[in-house]
């Protein structure tokens, strides 16, 4: 039920179908990593169009979207690099180079929120009558977490605390750290699975369930 499960370009539980077009998944996960906050804005028209709501509504965020798209590209690779002068093609290579850097960073820290092994998917159904403590038990279940010092941390806005987040959204992102520790008190208390590991290790695991999910079952 997660709108965010591979972002439509990425096969990660068996419970989407396998297409031929998964067999592709190398190369799929490395443009999406590279380009991830287009991907992500993208995602997020597809989602309005699939909640039911108007072709006029959607049409306006889709003007939104490009908007915002034309202006950032402008910025970045005609403004900024004319008023570099004779050196603008450093300027250009320094903001691809930023973009992409961001980019990977982004989605290196949100897909080890969401995909490692263990990270648990919900069918809509559990939605009806789910009580208040069901909806954390499913928040908590359904994200992971990584290590990380308070720098790295730092540089990925805290993201490396995804149970944390999805159990208080609204929480500021430098508070996540110290929220953790009296999740995880609870999680011991009541021998619940409290899903983190290095940094390294949480990585593998996804890429793992990613590029293994690009075969069919059978394999």
């Amino acid at each position: 039920m997660d709108e965010d499960i591979g972002y439509r370009w990425l096969r990660v539980t068996t419970e989407q179908p396998w297409r031929r077009i998964y067999l592709s998944t190398p190369v799929r996960n490395l443009v999406l990593a590279a380009m991830f906050e287009w991907g992500i804005a993208l995602h997020g028209l597809r989602s309005e169009r699939d909640r039911g709501h108007t072709p006029a509504a959607v049409a306006v965020e889709k003007r939104k979207f490009l908007g915002k798209v034309a202006r950032q590209l402008s910025k970045d690779y005609v403004v900024l690099p004319a008023l570099s002068l004779r050196r603008w093609r450093r300027t250009v290579a320094a903001n691809v180079s930023a973009n992409l850097l961001r980019n990977v960073w982004v989605y290196v820290n949100i897909i080890c929120g969401h995909i490692p092994d263990g990270a648990e998917t919900f069918d809509p159904a559990v939605l009806d009558g789910e009580t208040r403590g069901e909806w954390y038990l499913r928040q908590m279940l359904g994200a992971a977490n990584f290590k990380a010092g308070p720098l790295l941390a730092f540089s990925g806005g805290h993201l490396c605390y995804q149970i944390e987040h999805h159990l208080f959204p609204d929480l500021p992102s430098n508070r996540l750290a110290q929220v953790s520790v009296r999740v995880r008190e609870l999680c011991e208390k009541y021998d619940l699975p409290y899903n983190t590991g290095s940094f390294p290790s949480q990585y593998f695991r996804t890429q793992r369930t990613i590029h293994k999910l690009a075969v069919p079952d059978s394999f």
